[in-house]
């Protein structure tokens, strides 16, 4: 019994051993997968751009693809071991970088800069190669009060477009062949740009709405035209008016200025019935010798103002001779 119970510490023991050391070796590969999942660097780039990665290979070392070596460097030389790498990898032996051109999109994955001597490094980089962004295009559509701009991209793939009026993002949308944004007439003036993106480039194409516009501008000139037709109009109409009620003003009061033709006529009547006679004074100035209208009707009438008063002097200093 005793024995037994020895046996079976022991075997006890020996399995929290193995457990330990179990233990401890998930523990240093959870350790190592997270180590390096830290010190793998993001880099972007599009189809036929090229990409230098940052870390440098002085002395020796060497550029692996995943698992495959492509590139070593030995005595200050480049050799090239991937033959589809040939006149597409450099090597700069100032600075020790290296530079992949031509790039397609199968050249995304892991690339690891591994330098043995001097600067001793090694460094791991995620690649991913984009597809070049279209460039926007946009047209533009005039409303009565506004202006319709619509952004719009070949390849929408990886691609986000925005609109942005100064610095503010208006709209934006991913994954789309167009994008629409509304101007209103009050915002005519400001500054707007389209932008079609990737992680790995941008193209903005600005947009003027005052002459992306034409006919909104067309018909704010056609009113103000109109505005100014309709002004000289009345100002003409206005003059005519004036000019006309002058006329028909003179005219009434040359009307009632002018003698009638009768009132001409009564006036020449009146002139010719005129007639004048000559007076006779005598010496022998008595009172008897006054003419006495004893003739006729038309004799009598013939007696002016003049001839009675005339009268009346001679007859006053008789009077007084004879007092």
């Amino acid at each position: 019994m005793r024995r037994r119970a020895e046996l079976t510490d022991n075997v006890y023991r020996h399995l929290n051993s193995v457990m330990e050391l179990q233990l401890r070796i998930i523990f240093f590969f959870i350790v190592i997968i997270s180590s390096d999942t830290e010190e793998v660097k993001g880099l972007t780039a599009t189809e036929g751009g090229s990409i230098t990665l940052p870390d440098p290979v002085v002395e020796l070392g060497f550029i692996l693809y995943g698992s495959k070596t492509i590139s070593m460097v030995t005595e200050r030389k480049m050799q090239i071991l991937e033959e589809i790498y040939r006149n597409r990898l450099n090597w700069d032996n100032n600075t020790g970088l290296f530079t992949i051109t031509g790039l397609q999109r199968n050249d995304s994955g892991i690339y690891t800069v591994d330098s043995k001597k001097g600067n001793v490094i090694t460094k791991n980089y995620k690649l991913t190669v984009y597809e070049s962004v279209s460039p926007p295009v946009v047209n533009a559509s005039v409303r009565a009060e506004s202006c319709m701009l619509l952004c719009s991209v070949e390849k929408a793939e990886e691609t986000t477009l925005l609109w942005f009026k100064g610095e503010e993002i208006m709209n934006q949308s991913s994954s789309v062949l167009s994008l629409p944004l509304t101007v209103h007439k009050q915002d005519f003036s400001s500054s707007y740009r389209c932008v079609a993106a990737n992680p790995a480039e941008n193209k903005t194409v600005p947009v003027n709405v005052k002459t992306s516009c034409p006919g909104q501008n067309k018909t704010d000139s056609t009113s103000t035209r109109s505005n100014i037709t309709t002004g000289i109009v009345i100002s003409s109409v206005s003059v005519v008016v004036l000019v006309l009620a002058a006329i028909i003003t003179k005219k009434t009061f040359l009307k009632k200025t002018k003698p009638t033709a009768r009132q001409t006529q009564d006036s020449v009547s009146r002139e010719s019935e005129v007639q004048y006679t000559a007076i006779q004074i005598s010496d022998n100035r008595q009172a008897g010798n006054v003419p006495d209208p004893s003739g006729t009707v038309d004799d009598y009438s013939l007696i002016t103002v003049y001839d009675k008063l005339e009268a009346h002097r001679m007859i006053l200093p008789y009077n007084t001779e004879n007092v």
